[in-house]
């Protein structure tokens, strides 16, 4: 029996994970049992534990019966979706259990410090086996076990760039053993002899008749087929298929926040934005000083700006140039150049002047990460200079982006900052957003760009 040949049985790996998730989640209520008992706050732990015993076996069993696309194929999955899939689900068990508890009046019974460490160390537990699992499928493949064959039908780009992936993700356990270059009846002879796991159609979405052809050579095939249409002619945003009313559209330019992501990101900008205007509130109160005391007027300035779905906000900052400085117009670029007091130069180059604008996250006009907003006159002559500047505008504006942590501010070529700017909607998740949090702490506050 040869590497390539050795499969692991499908239904076999996902039977193996519930019941190994059951497990873990039945030994991390007992391991926080153990805990609580351990720190002895407040009210003790009761004698009779069957009570606890009973909800974790609930949980233990809801979790692995009622989570079906947590155990789908892990095959070319990417690790961040699969774990936030996870937490997903972890999370909706713990609701259900919450919601039996209090429909029978049981939750008083039951101590709450308990509930919220076996909460976390069922998900780092969960997540750990994950790991675990992921890394050893991934050495199997590597070496040539489990494989999947393909059969590749196409020769566009879109077909060399997937031989390209496939030769480089040598973990996922893919390997195209046939090309079929077009859909002609010579060519797709080759398929009628061909036994693949997989037939990957790499074909432009509108050429319907190589499709069909494809098809029907295919029609006595037991295979999976797969089409990955070629749209590289186009600039997808979060493409995907959404089912709307039953039908599968095909998305081309999507948000990214939408359903739990919308939720996790409301959630991140309303704590993380209320936790850092906590540590700064003294650093906020001395620079209004500062900038009361060095020149007239107000201490903050208000400046309209285009934000999600095209919407004008009023954004705040503290005030760092002199009052009339724009009495003339407001031009692009020329930052360095404007009129500003020693004290607004200075928090201009550190970009203190900025902090204002948690407020404006709070109040909901803008998230802590996404792209920099710009004022209506300037989106108005860019979106027609631009390809794909408006998609910016399908987040929410962001204090910080990752244009920004690369230096691309200020006075900086705009085509390429909105392409970071797509980068970061088309990639959005919870780890990016914290990362780039992280890269504005260590270089995004002070830049040779910012004026």
């Amino acid at each position: 029996m040869t590497r390539g040949n050795f499969r692991l049985s499908s239904p076999l790996i996902p039977l193996l994970v519930r019941f190994g998730d059951a497990v873990i989640v039945f030994v991390a209520g007992a391991m926080a049992l153990h805990v609580r008992q351990v720190l002895r706050l407040s009210i003790e732990m009761p004698g009779d534990l069957s009570g606890y015993y009973g909800v974790v076996s609930a949980g233990a069993l809801l979790f692995a019966l009622l989570s079906g696309d947590v155990y789908r194929s892990w095959r070319g999955a990417q690790m961040p979706a699969m774990l936030a899939k996870v937490a997903g689900r972890w999370l909706a068990v713990v609701v259900l259990l919450l919601l039996w508890l209090f429909i029978f009046k049981a939750s008083q019974d039951f101590s709450r410090i308990w509930f919220a460490v076996w909460i976390f160390l069922g998900l780092i537990l969960l997540s750990l086996e994950r790991l675990v699992i992921y890394a050893v499928l991934r050495i199997l493949r590597r070496r040539g076990f489990n494989l999947k064959h393909v059969v590749l039908v196409g020769s566009g780009h879109l077909a060399v760039n997937l031989q390209g992936r496939t030769r480089s993700a040598g973990w996922s356990g893919y390997k195209i053993v046939q090309v079929v270059p077009d859909t002609s009846s010579q060519s797709l002879s080759l398929l009628q002899g061909a036994s693949p796991d997989e037939v990957w159609l790499a074909l432009p979405l509108g050429d319907e008749v190589a499709i069909r052809d494809a098809l029907d050579a295919l029609r006595h095939s037991t295979a999976t087929i797969r089409l990955a249409p070629d749209l590289f002619t186009l600039r997808l945003i979060n493409h995907g298929v959404t089912d709307v009313l039953g039908v599968p559209m095909l998305d081309l330019s999507a948000t990214p926040m939408m359903g739990m992501n919308q939720m996790v990101k409301w959630f991140e900008d309303k704590v993380l934005s209320s936790l850092i205007l906590l540590l700064i509130t003294p650093l906020m109160i001395f620079l209004a000083v500062g900038v009361k005391l060095t020149s007239p007027g107000p201490v903050f300035y208000r400046q309209e700006r285009v934000g999600l779905n095209n919407k004008p906000f009023l954004m705040l900052k503290f005030r760092s140039m002199l009052v009339d400085t724009e009495k003339g117009g407001v031009q692009w670029g020329g930052s360095a150049a404007k009129a500003t007091t020693g004290f607004g130069q200075f928090i201009r180059k550190t970009s203190l002047d900025e902090l204002p604008q948690f407020l404006n996250v709070l109040k909901g006009d803008m998230s802590i990460v996404g792209p920099r907003p710009e004022r209506p006159m300037f989106v108005e002559q860019f979106k027609e200079e631009i390809p794909d500047y408006m998609k910016k505008h399908m987040v929410k504006a962001g204090i910080t982006g990752w244009a920004q942590v690369h230096g691309w501010r200020g006075d900086t070529d705009l085509k390429t900052r909105i392409e970071y700017d797509l980068y970061y909607i088309e990639n959005w998740s919870l780890w990016l957003d914290l990362k780039i949090v992280v890269m504005t702490v260590f270089k995004g506050f002070v830049n040779k760009n910012a004026y």
